[in-house]
């Protein structure tokens, strides 16, 4: 009798415990006491949990020697998510700020390399919880841009890029030229390239390998993924390749599926996508603006819109790094200043006549190199090449009369 008087006693006590608990956790309140309600307590602990680092967002020694030589750390730095227009979504460890840079940057800014782009970190002054200062972009450490043929200045696509991912749709988009003139942007800014073959539940196997093994013959040591977003291949191949705090930008046309890759990887619908045209093949611009994203395994990816023009910029160091073979055989070339077109004694052309050069590799190395050179030239020459140009061919119709 006595151990179930001890255990009604106990159970007792611990009913009255458990009551007492679940005042508290309720937010009731005890004499003296005021408990807060389990959502702000949640919300403090959620908070703690998940507080990012710098490093993080792609934060390193770089950055941080960058910022410390800078003279401006009495300030703090974040990075460059979203770029709208003379906008910028900003991140940090202390939270997202909508940012604009300063009249006196606008002032000295005399390109477009001035201006902060999607990747940059920027050092900056908070104004309130939400709105920020940009004072200063720090060094960038890679550069990804690209060049209109209408237009002088060169576009920044992102900076401070570890990898880039060259996507092509292997029904319709396949072009191993294109390939290469990513290739060359991405060499030119110190960005490793790398291939997605996507939509790969379009071609059979057979077709799938005989793509994969002509790029292997075109292009020495560049990694390959092939991708189905229907069929989900090589998605886990996808997430493994991408590695905590590094950047990854993603690159191809319009309708290749560079949206629809992400989304797999944030495993949520974030970016919106929209079908490709039957009548053309052709997708549509679908993201219209460069913007950031974090993984859950801490990776960093870089949405672009759709490019259908990959215009070269200064691009000297990146050809020479593609086309390595054309450069190592112009050493053997009669001229030094042999353009491998028509010389004699050019040891180029004599390595494609007998084979040894691939004859597509070489008609876009010419092509890649006429126009870096053309794009190179200031407007007013760009415009006297022009008129001598329409002389010549007057001239030439007036002799046929």
């Amino acid at each position: 009798m006595g151990r179930i008087r001890y255990n009604r006693l106990c159970g007792g006590v611990a009913e009255r415990f458990k009551a007492t608990v679940l005042k508290i956790v309720v937010g009731a309140t005890l004499p003296g006491v005021r408990i807060p309600p389990p959502p702000l307590v949640g919300k403090i602990m959620v908070d703690e949990i998940t507080k990012i680092k710098l490093e993080d967002l792609g934060y390193d020694e770089f950055f941080e020697s960058k910022w410390k030589s800078s003279e401006l750390t009495d300030s703090s730095v974040a990075r460059v998510v979203a770029e709208h227009k003379e906008t910028y979504r900003i991140k940090n460890a202390d939270g997202e700020y909508l940012a604009k840079i300063t009249g006196k940057q606008m002032f000295n800014a005399v390109k477009r390399e001035d201006y902060p782009a999607v990747g940059d970190w920027v050092v900056i002054t908070g104004l309130d919880e939400e709105r920020a200062v940009i004072r200063n972009i720090l060094p960038r450490k890679t550069i990804l841009k690209k060049k209109y043929s209408d237009k002088q200045d060169a576009q920044i696509i992102a900076a401070n890029i570890d990898i880039a991912f060259v996507i092509e749709s292997i029904d319709r988009d396949y072009n191993l030229n294109r390939f290469e003139r990513y290739f060359v942007l991405a060499n030119e800014g110190g960005i490793r390239p790398a291939i997605i073959l996507n939509k790969i539940d379009l071609v059979s196997e057979t077709e799938l390998n005989e793509r994969i093994n002509q790029i292997k013959n075109r292009f020495d040591n560049i990694d390959i993924i092939s991708t189905s977003t229907i069929t989900e291949q090589g998605l886990n191949e996808l997430a493994n390749y991408i590695t905590r705090g590094k950047t990854y930008c993603f690159l191809g046309s319009s309708g290749v599926g560079k949206s629809s890759l992400i989304n797999k990887l944030l495993k949520r619908n974030e970016i919106k996508i929209r079908e490709i045209s039957d009548a053309t093949g052709k997708g549509k611009h679908t993201t219209t603006a460069r913007e950031m994203y974090f993984l859950e395994n801490g990776g960093i990816v870089i949405d672009n819109p759709g490019t259908r023009e990959v215009g070269m910029a200064e691009i000297s160091a990146g050809i020479k790094n593609i086309f390595d073979e054309i450069i190592f055989l112009s050493k053997g070339c009669k001229y030094a200043d042999c353009t491998h077109t028509h010389e004699p004694g050019c040891a180029v052309l004599k390595a494609v006549g007998e084979k040894k050069l691939n004859e597509n590799k070489y008609q876009n190395y010419i092509k890649l190199k006429k126009e870096s050179e053309y794009y190179k030239m200031t407007n007013l020459e760009k415009r006297q090449k022009d008129r001598r140009f329409g002389q010549f061919v007057k001239k030439a119709l007036d002799q046929l009369k």
